[in-house]
């Protein structure tokens, strides 16, 4: 295992949309411990193939409190068919280090998805899980947190985020 790079916002490569895996290989798996440990060394409680410049439809949540066991969840190829009510959550991004906005989401999903192995499962999800899951499965389609707020709060955060760029050149 290995912890991977995070790419940062404005990185061109987080508006890439994940391709569909078709192959369940060592390799994948190799990527997925990675993923996982880069998540857990962040830390965070999600992280999509995209934000380590890995373009495949794959992301990893592990909602867990710091006091629970772990709950690592791989999602791959997934699909959100069911989306209700709406809630507005606090939500950080390990592409935007340092970042913290309040983001409306469905309260409760449905999503289906494969998991590690290739075997289908389907997942009802609320609150902070279901926040998580719509937030990595935005970036596989090339969506990102900033692609939600208002165009007053979006230019500070770019602006933020690009002056950070800048800076570690």
């Amino acid at each position: 295992m290995a912890i991977r790079t995070i790419l940062h916002y404005p990185d061109k490569r987080l508006r890439e949309k994940g391709r569909q895996v078709t192959a369940f290989t060592p390799e994948l798996q190799a990527l997925i411990d990675d993923m996982a440990e880069t998540m857990y060394a962040a830390p965070g409680v999600g992280l999509a193939a995209t934000q380590i410049g890995e373009a495949l439809q794959l992301f990893i949540v592990d909602v867990a409190a710091e006091d629970e066991p772990s709950d690592l969840r791989v999602f791959i190829n997934p699909e959100i068919v069911e989306r209700h009510e709406t809630v507005t959550w606090p939500e950080g991004c390990l592409s935007f280090p340092g970042i913290n906005e309040d983001i409306d989401r469905a309260a409760r999903i449905t999503v289906r998805a494969l998991d590690r192995n290739g075997d289908p499962f389907e997942l009802e999800a609320e609150e902070l899980l279901a926040v998580a899951i719509q937030h990595e499965y935005d970036h596989l389609q090339g969506v990102l947190m900033i692609d939600h707020l208002g165009a007053l709060k979006k230019r500070l955060v770019s602006r933020k985020m690009q002056k950070r760029a800048e800076a570690s050149v």
